[in-house]
């Protein structure tokens, strides 16, 4: 428990925000909540206070962190009527740890900024395990003295924490790396796709690439996902999608060609023809196998 109780807000209670607010609350601040969905039993059950706006939470907050899930959803609760912003007094810090575009991200700060507080971009990396265990990648943009003034709230989110530059870095960054674990998605899929259908034991070929050079987290999180045929998100392929749109327009704007990421996403969208948004990431091996007609695991065909 924290001697020095903070006056904490948070804004955006879902599949990640509510373990991540829950370490805040287990740490001793104070906290204060609004989310548009349904309030989590354990956060209604605990000493935080709900709040009917993000306004009322950002007025009696000192340090406001938003969790949402896309940028007009952010936009929304900083800049609605009832937003953040409208309850914002000078010196105050607004933390937006949801994964949104970088574009939008330095313009929300700036705007921030003229009300005369501090704004932080921190999206994070590692899932829905990562945010329970409090062992989250944070990827902050923004003035050093401010993150150095907010890491100690980010230690008890996450573990690797990263100052990667000003306002937009940190998003930019997320984006890096949704392309990536999306790419190594679609290498896994298709090595387990392409072993299962020579006959080999999809299990077996797994286990043992998991001792040499292409062992990965995703091999071995999301390998076994794919052989067990264990799709409950995790990471739902809709979110997926969302951060590959943004490194996509992103790119277009930069005049930067991504062609593997453009390929993902297209998997990503087959899958969401077939009813996919809410599976896991992983899932994008189901694609797969339909170009292949193989299920991994199955009898050949």
């Amino acid at each position: 428990m924290t001697s020095n109780p903070l006056k904490l807000g948070f804004v955006g209670l879902g599949i990640m925000g509510t373990p991540m607010a829950g370490h805040l609350l287990r740490a001793g601040h104070q906290l204060f909540v609004h989310t548009k969905g349904k309030l989590p039993v354990e956060i209604g059950e605990s000493r935080a206070t709900v709040c009917t706006s993000a306004r009322g939470v950002a007025e009696r907050a000192d340090i406001v962190f938003l969790m949402v899930p896309d940028t007009p959803d952010v936009e929304a609760a900083l800049f609605s009527e009832q937003g953040v912003a409208a309850g914002l007094t000078r010196g105050k810090v607004v933390v937006d740890m949801s994964s949104i575009s970088p574009i939008a991200t330095k313009d929300y700060a700036r705007r921030i900024n003229e009300i005369g507080c501090d704004y932080l971009d921190a999206p994070v990396s590692g899932g829905e395990v990562g945010a329970k265990n409090a062992t989250l990648s944070i990827m902050v943009g923004g003035d050093a003295a401010v993150f150095d003034k907010v890491r100690p709230l980010f230690e008890l989110m996450g573990k690797n924490i990263t100052l990667v530059g000003a306002n937009g870095d940190g998003q930019t960054a997320k984006v890096a790396n949704q392309i990536i674990v999306a790419l190594n998605i679609e290498a896994v899929a298709e090595a387990l796709v392409f072993a299962s259908r020579a006959g080999a034991d999809p299990a077996r070929v797994r286990q043992a690439l998991m001792g040499g050079f292409a062992s990965s987290k995703i091999l071995e999180v999301h390998g076994e996902r794919m052989i067990k045929r264990s799709f409950e998100p995790g990471f739902r392929i809709g979110l997926h999608q969302k951060d590959l749109n943004l490194a996509l327009s992103s790119a277009r704007a930069l005049g930067v060609s991504l062609p593997n990421t453009a390929t993902a996403q297209e998997l990503f969208n087959a899958c969401a023809a077939h009813g996919g948004l809410a599976w896991d990431h992983s899932a994008m091996v189901r694609a797969l196998e339909k170009l292949a007609n193989h299920e991994i695991g199955a009898a050949d065909r």
